[in-house]
């Protein structure tokens, strides 16, 4: 069952600590403001969310507007690429469609915080196809940007090098697939980190060591220049809510 969270004080901005999407567990409701939708009460607590949904189908520019009004100023969202560019085009002749997907998310404005790129796990590393499309993304936009690859291609010097040079954070993803991947990578100044639960994903919550953990490496990060997410997943059972927000709590006692 979810825990109580701690109360939430403001993180600094190099640090956003929230989860995919704004569902609140029912057994926690009492823990957020009483008025408001779901997103207007989750960002009384939390300071980032992901949107997913983005993967699967399109939203429209006036719903990331109403989606953006609902947040304070401090709030920022990442936001997924639609499959049509990582999975079904695999990256390829995709500008087209990438250009809609950011007219789309413009209705953030200023609250866009990062685009995040999943990659399917078919999806090896071609350098020249990587390095035409990173260009392209970012001759349209200068902010973060964070790929998670999924084959094991993608962990070697030649990927790492090229990431860093555009300026797209490598995403760390739990559970880890293999060993290589089980630090965040690719340029250094943001880590971007997706956490599913584990052992059972999407419903294990993680334990307070381990977040104790994880706080003590975010806070490194960040005092080495870097911006940094991350984003509980492990919603399916509403433990993300509670993780989340003790993570949170964790951070600001440093």
């Amino acid at each position: 069952m979810p825990r109580i969270i701690h109360a939430v004080e403001p993180l600094p901005a190099s640090l956003r600590i929230g989860c995919a999407g704004w569902s609140l567990p029912r057994a926690l409701w009492s823990e957020f403001p009483p008025e408001g939708s779901h997103l207007q009460r989750y960002a009384q607590r939390f300071d980032a969310v992901e949107i997913d949904t983005s993967f699967y189908q399109p939203h429209r520019r006036e719903t990331y507007e109403r989606w953006a009004a609902s947040t304070p100023g401090a709030f920022r969202f990442a936001v997924k690429l639609p499959q049509t560019i990582t999975h079904e085009q695999r990256l390829v002749g995709v500008m087209p469609a990438f250009d809609e997907f950011l007219a789309q998310v413009a209705g953030l404005g200023e609250r866009l915080g990062c685009l995040v790129v999943q990659l399917p796990p078919s999806l090896a590393f071609d350098e020249g196809v990587v390095r035409r499309f990173l260009a392209d993304v970012r001759r349209r936009r200068a902010g973060a940007v964070a790929l998670e690859p999924r084959h094991r291609s993608w962990f070697v010097p030649a990927a790492e090098s090229l990431l860093s040079r555009l300026r797209v954070g490598r995403v760390l993803a739990d559970p880890v697939l293999f060993d290589e991947a089980g630090s965040p990578g690719g340029w250094p100044g943001l880590v971007y980190l997706r956490l599913h639960g584990s052992p059972r994903r999407y419903w294990s919550a993680y334990d307070d060591a381990l977040l104790a953990r994880l706080a003590r490496r975010l806070m490194q990060a960040r005092e080495e220049g870097a911006e940094c997410w991350c984003i509980f997943d492990n919603t399916a059972g509403g433990e993300a809510v509670g993780n989340a927000a003790t993570l949170a709590h964790l951070l600001q006692n440093r």
